[in-house]
């Protein structure tokens, strides 16, 4: 079964950095994009950041840019996908949720696979 579990979350003041891991496992999730979006409440749930299938490319939305950095590790029978977050604000509390792509090799934008998420709650 295709799963997609987020770890890393928690509270941390204004400044402040975390490092959301999420780990993939249940199908081949080595060969497709992967990425991070969030949603804080009572708004709709945003892109992040995301990493094409092999590392190479990067994608940020604006609000992240040079605070933020995602990678991935890719091994034989798993993969790992990290959001480094560095100079935390107030606006970046959220729930994070990682998610993956189906097309092997490509970069699409169309998400299809969702994990729970993870609460990241910065504080003033």
């Amino acid at each position: 079964q295709e799963q997609l579990v987020e770890s890393g979350g928690g509270l941390v003041q204004v400044g402040g950095s975390l490092r959301l891991s999420c780990a993939a496992s249940g199908r081949t999730f080595g060969t497709v994009a992967m990425g991070w979006f969030r949603q804080a409440p009572g708004k709709e749930r945003d892109f992040v950041a995301g990493i094409n299938w092999s590392g190479k490319n990067r994608y940020y939305a604006d609000s992240v840019k040079g605070r933020f950095t995602i990678s991935r590790n890719n091994t034989k029978n798993t993969v790992t996908v990290y959001l480094q977050m560095n100079n935390l604000e107030p606006e970046d509390t959220a729930v994070y949720y990682c998610a993956a792509q189906d097309t092997e090799m490509e970069y699409t934008d169309r998400w299809r696979h969702w994990g729970q998420g993870t609460q990241v709650t910065v504080s003033s």
